[in-house]
């Protein structure tokens, strides 16, 4: 049985609040090789980690200044920047950067060569193809991936479009033949998010690469030795 990479969706969303530095220390404990966060950026150019665009009585993150973003709280969990998570977790888990932003990628890629993190430790990628397209121009080392909620006719086009490594793709639209597909073009599959164990066992059958999962104790109970089993 192949064993998929263990990605916490957002930290260990299921039990710390998402995207905080409490969820990605819990993802750390319970045996996650990697995390998937969201990227945006402050009206004075800070990089923090949030998933919507908006912070409930803020407004839009694009709109608001470090010093009062700072101030806000998710379920009590201060919103971290990125340059701090990469700090707390940086050593223990793989960092998976998801763009949102029209304005991250360049500013992702700079704090990433700032901090000298290996490339093997992270990657970038977006549902805005644009963005990855621009990280391939100006990092073209740094990994890269395009998210899809699809099932394109050309399996491979967007990938091949930007030199995208990893395939994120909802796990509905993942199926064997797509993962033999995307292997013999050496890409990697990443399914999310997957909180079913008898899907975690499907893909894992199947050969994905990666799980991301919300339930990172179900996912290492089930894929950590290869002994996957319904």
């Amino acid at each position: 049985m192949p064993i998929p990479e263990i990605v916490a969706h957002r930290g260990a969303s299921r039990e710390r609040p998402e995207n905080t530095l409490a969820a990605f220390h819990r993802a750390v404990e319970l045996g996650a090789d990697a995390a998937e966060l969201d990227v945006h950026r402050t009206a004075d150019g800070v990089l923090v980690v949030h998933h919507d665009p908006q912070v409930a009585g803020l407004g839009p993150i694009r709109e608001v200044h470090w010093d009062v973003l700072a101030d806000a709280r998710v379920r009590g969990e201060p919103i971290p920047t990125l340059a701090a998570v990469f700090d707390a977790v940086g050593g223990a888990l793989r960092l998976y950067c998801e763009l949102k932003g029209a304005d991250t990628a360049a500013d992702t890629l700079a704090l990433l060569a700032a901090k000298g993190v290996p490339l093997e430790r992270t990657a970038v990628h977006s549902f805005d193809h644009r963005l990855i397209a621009q990280a391939q121009r100006l990092a073209p080392q740094v990994p890269r991936g395009v998210l899809e909620v699809s099932y394109p006719i050309d399996a491979l086009a967007a990938a091949r479009a930007v030199g995208a490594r990893d395939l994120w793709r909802h796990w509905e639209f993942v199926d064997a033949a797509f993962v033999e597909t995307a292997h013999a073009a050496g890409c990697r599959v990443v399914a999310w998010t997957v909180n079913d164990p008898a899907v975690m066992v499907r893909l894992a059958g199947w050969g994905v690469d990666a799980l991301c999962t919300d339930d990172v104790a179900l996912a290492r109970r089930l894929v950590a030795r290869g002994d996957a089993r319904p």
